[in-house]
């Protein structure tokens, strides 16, 4: 029994077996682009299934009442250092601070007021950035940095002016101003802005570095 192929001259045989092959090839091509409008939607919605979960994983602001007992204790924190400095600091300020000899860019005593003053209200606001934070090792990291350079804080006022020790308060005031540089590192890996309240601070502490310095060289 004879096959078809056998029966038609070769050059209809190498013409058929091209439209087959070309007809193969168009449905494998049809298929291919089916299959993006078969799977757009899926992926048009993946984007927004991506954002829900960003939204959730979001960690829950503190509620008003929390803020507010945030805000109490920085204001707390940063004022009790204040007041603990000013009681080392002005007795002593018209006795044995006024008989010192003092370096020419020595500012007037009525300057440090409003500087500090402001200074604390940075530090206050700083803090209480940090505070209402979701707990986390860097948010503790950061307290426990901005409360120790609040103690040195406080004790160079002992240091300086109770103790009428210029060497002291320069001991003191070089690691201060080392945690101070800390401590804006470590609320930067958390809260920029509290981060940036505090460079003020370190400003003028290594301003107070060269005053210090001044005032024991001058007075040693």
């Amino acid at each position: 029994m004879l096959h078809a192929a056998e029966l038609l001259p070769p050059e209809m045989c190498e013409l058929s077996a091209a439209y087959w092959r070309s007809y193969v090839a168009g449905l494998e091509s049809f298929a291919h682009k089916k299959e993006p409008s078969r799977h757009g939607p899926r992926c048009q919605k993946r984007p927004m299934t991506m954002l829900s979960a960003e939204q959730n994983a979001r960690p829950p602001k503190p509620s008003y009442g929390k803020n507010i007992a945030y805000g109490v204790l920085a204001l707390a924190v940063v004022a009790a250092t204040s007041i603990a400095g000013q009681i080392a600091t002005y007795p002593n300020i018209a006795g044995w601070y006024a008989g010192l000899t003092k370096p020419a860019f020595n500012p007037p005593n009525w300057v440090f007021a409003p500087v500090w003053t402001a200074l604390y209200v940075l530090m206050a606001f700083a803090f209480w950035r940090v505070l209402r934070l979701p707990a986390s090792a860097q948010r503790t990291a950061a307290i426990v940095l901005f409360l120790i350079q609040l103690v040195l804080n406080a004790a160079w006022s002992w240091m300086f002016f109770a103790a009428h020790s210029p060497l002291l308060g320069l001991i003191n005031i070089v690691a201060q101003w080392l945690f101070i540089v800390a401590t804006i590192s470590a609320f930067r890996k958390v809260d920029a802005v509290a981060a940036l309240c505090l460079v003020p601070l370190a400003a003028w502490v290594a301003f107070a570095f060269l005053l210090n310095s001044a005032v024991w060289w001058l007075n040693g």
